[in-house]
């Protein structure tokens, strides 16, 4: 080596001795390997293959005798219930042990029906409402104190009608019941329209106007009119005049004329028949 080359070496070694003092505050510590690796040169790894799993096969469980039937079966269920029953009592009993109707999980109280049970005039709303459901009665909320102030203007009140709903059970937030429901309800309702066999009945709500008429109308266009229904184990078609739920005028009070005319309708009627 020539002194040349010997002074710079020593000449550059504090500023090496800086770079690694650099390095090690770094973290750059430790020694790994006697040369350093180009990492941009190499490949990457090649991705381990996957193995395939095999997806074992899943034993899955047969309904439970305790699981909730299913609508046509509990269709079935309820009128071989219903058609067990000969009086108010038995029919009551019969929806109280009746478990095809999801509803009674959420409901608090069955309610089960109101009023005179040898009423000639008989009133079918939709569902219970809150009240009705702490209750276990039909319409005796707002709605139902409107009713009640409706037909007091006629000459009726619960000791001259008898009152229920096409579902026994509140359906969560008071909605509308579906289409399902009423009829996994409806052999319970049909039957209680027997034993009470009024001579006029009066369906509040589209939801009851509908499902009970077999119509496909709105209760704006059925509302107002005489319909006949009919039933298995009735002696002939009633008289049956929908009109509007009270809950529907509470929103909409320009509504509440035509509520009015249905209720002088239904006191004409009434005298025609000679009801008092």
């Amino acid at each position: 080596m020539t002194e040349t080359t010997e002074n710079k070496r020593f000449d550059d070694a504090p500023a090496l001795l800086a770079a690694l003092d650099w390095q090690v505050a770094m973290g750059a510590d430790e020694c790994i390997a006697d040369r350093p690796v180009d990492r941009f040169a190499e490949k990457p790894p090649a991705a381990p293959e996957k193995p395939v799993l095999s997806t074992p096969a899943v034993s899955r469980p047969k309904p439970s005798a305790d699981a909730p039937l299913g609508a046509a079966d509990a269709v079935a269920d309820g009128r071989k219930l219903a058609a067990g029953c000969s009086t108010l009592v038995e029919l009551r009993a019969a929806v109280e042990a009746f478990d095809g109707c999801a509803l009674k999980q959420t409901a608090t109280n069955l309610v089960f029906g109101d009023g005179a049970e040898d009423a000639d005039v008989m009133f079918v709303g939709e569902a219970p409402g809150r009240d009705e459901d702490i209750q276990g009665l039909p319409f005796v909320g707002v709605s139902g104190q409107m009713l009640d102030t409706m037909l007091s203007f006629i000459g009726l009140d619960r000791t001259k009608f008898y009152i229920t709903n096409t579902l026994y059970w509140r359906p969560p937030g008071n909605r509308t019941p579906t289409d399902a429901e009423i009829a996994v309800c409806r052999p319970f309702l049909e039957k209680h329209i027997s034993l009470i066999a009024p001579k006029v009945i009066v369906f509040v709500g589209g939801a009851s106007a509908k499902a009970m008429l077999n119509t496909t109308q709105g209760i704006t266009k059925l509302r107002g009119k005489w319909h006949d229904y009919s039933q298995d184990g009735l002696d002939g078609p009633i008289p049956a005049l929908p009109t509007f739920h009270p809950a529907y005028l509470l929103r909409n009070s320009a509504q509440k004329k035509y509520a009015w005319r249905d209720a002088v309708q239904l006191k004409r009627k009434l005298d025609e028949l000679g009801i008092s």
